[in-house]
């Protein structure tokens, strides 16, 4: 196969792979030069091994795990898998759906890598996954409530930790975005606000 692949070579590719998946994939879908296969969610784990395995496939390796949430859907979850053909230079996309309670099944018995990109995904986004040997946090902190890359999130209302070099030790704290309004000029923004004293460096050329 060619890189970058063609359309007719990506739509071919998809049609041998769900021919021969067994019903592991479900669909593909070729749109701006790339191929993304859909899969039910309980049989991720034989579809990530088909893509794997298969003479026609051989993806060997998993590039990226990651979610995407859509709250207006009943299933709100993607769990997006990214793999790579050395093989056949070339990747593919699989896509599973999913819900807050709905577990999907981990493929760390696949790709040993997916440990920690499941993780991250619980982390931010709250998915589960079945059969995951450490199903815990990975960037937030101990004790930290909500999954902060769903779209619901709130922007604040929620405790942030830091080191404090004064009490010499960690402190917990309501996180605060601190933003001073400004009242902007869109034609010239920079020279066109109105600041109190002390005025920017420069504002003394303009105003004189």
């Amino acid at each position: 196969m060619s890189w970058p692949a063609t359309q007719d070579e990506l739509d071919a590719l998809g049609q041998v792979i769900v021919a021969n998946a067994a019903g592991a994939i479900g669909g593909y879908q070729v749109a701006f030069g790339e191929l993304t296969l859909s899969a039910p969610a309980p049989r991720v784990v034989q579809a990530l091994e088909f893509l794997r395995d298969h003479p026609d496939c051989q993806f060997q390796q998993l590039i990226d795990l990651c979610g995407v949430d859509r709250p207006e859907n009943a299933q709100r979850f993607e769990v997006v898998y990214h793999l790579l053909s050395l093989t056949r230079n070339t990747r593919v996309r699989v896509k599973v759906t999913t819900d807050e309670r709905q577990p999907v099944p981990s493929v760390v018995s696949v790709f040993p890598c997916a440990d920690w990109f499941e993780r991250e995904a619980f982390d931010m986004y709250g998915m589960l996954f079945s059969g995951h040997p450490d199903l815990r946090r990975l960037l937030t902190d101990y004790g930290f409530q909500g999954y902060p890359l769903r779209k619901d999130f709130p922007m604040t209302g929620y405790v942030e930790v830091r080191y404090d070099e004064e009490q010499k030790r960690v402190v917990y704290e309501p996180v605060k975005l601190t933003q001073e309004f400004r009242n902007f000029d869109f034609q010239s923004p920079w020279e066109g606000a109105d600041y109190p004293a002390p005025v920017l460096p420069g504002d003394e050329k303009v105003k004189g």
